[in-house]
C-alpha cells in the first residue's frame, strides 16, 4: 500500500530492511514532503501510525554486545575502515531514529515546523550514510562487512512512550557527542594517505556541519514542551537523562559547537564523569 500520510511514509522508512533502499526512500519521501509544503504538490497530512518497535534490518553487519565489537586502531586502514563503518551504522540509525520520532509521536499536537525539522533530519541522515559508505566502497569495502553496536536502538525503545526523554536522549545526548567526536575523527583521515582519505574528510565536515543543526531541532523542541507544560528545561533535562541513558556524560565536550546548538554547559556538565547534578 502507497503511503499517503507523513507518519505513514515515516512507518514505510522504518519497515524497510535493506540499507541502500532504506536510505533511497527516505530521501524521495523527504523530497514529496518538501513539495508538499511549498506548494509544489498536494498537501500531505501528518496523519498517525503504528511504527514497529524495532526497524527493518539487513541480515548483515552482524549486531554485537558493545564490549564484543573489536577494537582497530585508528592509524592504521583496518582501523580507519573500521572507524567509517561505526559512523555508517550510527547514520544509518539515525535515519530510522528521525522517522521513527515522526511515526511514534504523530498523536502529540505538534506545530507544523516540528515535522519539517525531523523529516529535513532524516534526509541529511540519508545522505550522511551514502556519503560514508561511498567512502568505504572506495577501500574497497561495504557496510556489513565488519560487525556492529548491537545498543543503537535502545534508547529509543527506552522512550518509545516519552517525547520530552526522547529528545533529551537522542539528539540532546547521543547526537550532541557525535559534536565532540567528530573534529578528532576528520584528524584521523586528514593524516592518512590511503585514496579513500580525502573523501572520508569531506563526507565528515558534512555530518560534523549538519549534526550541529539536529542538535539545535532537539534543544529547541525540548524548550517549547518545556514551555507548553511549564517545566524547568535544564531540571527536567537532568531528570530525563538521569532517567534514560545509562552512566555518566563523558568529557571532553564540543562547548563551542553544543552552544551553537542551544545546549549551554549547565545542562550536561552536572551529567558528567566530573560532575553532579545538585
Amino acid at each position: 500500500m502507497t503511503p499517503t500520510t507523513l507518519t505513514q511514509m515515516a512507518a514505510t522508512v522504518l519497515e524497510t530492511a535493506d540499507a541502500r533502499e532504506k536510505t533511497d526512500l527516505s530521501r524521495r519521501f523527504a523530497a514529496q514532503w518538501v513539495a508538499s509544503r511549498t506548494g509544489e504538490a498536494a498537501p500531505i497530512a501528518v496523519g498517525t501510525a503504528t511504527p514497529p518497535l524495532r526497524p527493518a534490518r539487513p541480515a548483515q553487519p552482524d549486531l554485537l554486545d558493545p564490549r564484543d565489537v573489536p577494537r582497530r586502531r585508528p592509524g592504521t586502514p583496518e582501523g580507519r575502515k573500521a572507524l567509517l563503518h561505526a559512523v555508517a551504522h550510527i547514520e544509518l540509525n539515525a535515519v530510522d531514529l528521525h522517522w521513527d520520532i515522526i511515526a511514534r509521536f504523530g498523536h502529540v499536537p505538534m506545530p507544523i515546523g516540528f515535522y519539517d525539522d525531523w523529516v529535513k533530519s532524516a534526509d541529511e541522515e540519508s545522505k550522511h550514510f551514502q556519503l560514508v559508505t561511498g567512502c568505504l566502497d572506495t577501500m574497497g569495502s561495504f557496510y556489513g562487512d565488519l560487525p556492529a553496536h548491537a545498543g543503537m536502538w535502545r534508547a529509543a525503545e527506552e522512550t518509545a512512550e516519552d517525547i520530552m526523554g526522547r529528545l533529551a536522549v537522542v539528539p540532546m545526548v547521543l547526537e550532541a557527542r557525535g559534536l565532540d567526536v567528530t573534529p578528532g575523527m576528520i584528524e584521523v583521515f586528514r593524516k592518512a594517505t590511503d585514496p579513500a582519505a580525502e573523501q572520508a574528510v569531506a563526507a565528515l565536515e558534512v555530518i560534523y556541519a549538519e549534526e550541529v543543526h539536529h542538535v539545535a531541532y532537539g534543544s529547541k523542541w525540548f524548550h517549547f514542551l518545556c514551555g507548553r507544560h511549564d517545566i524547568d528545561p535544564k531540571d527536567e533535562f537532568h531528570r530525563l537523562v538521569q532517567t534514560y541513558f545509562h552512566g555518566p556524560l563523558k568529557p571532553p565536550f564540543n562547548e563551542e559547537k553544543r552552544a551553537e546548538a542551544g545546549l549551554p554547559p549547565d545542562f550536561y556538565w552536572p551529567l558528567s564523569e566530573t560532575g553532579s547534578v545538585t
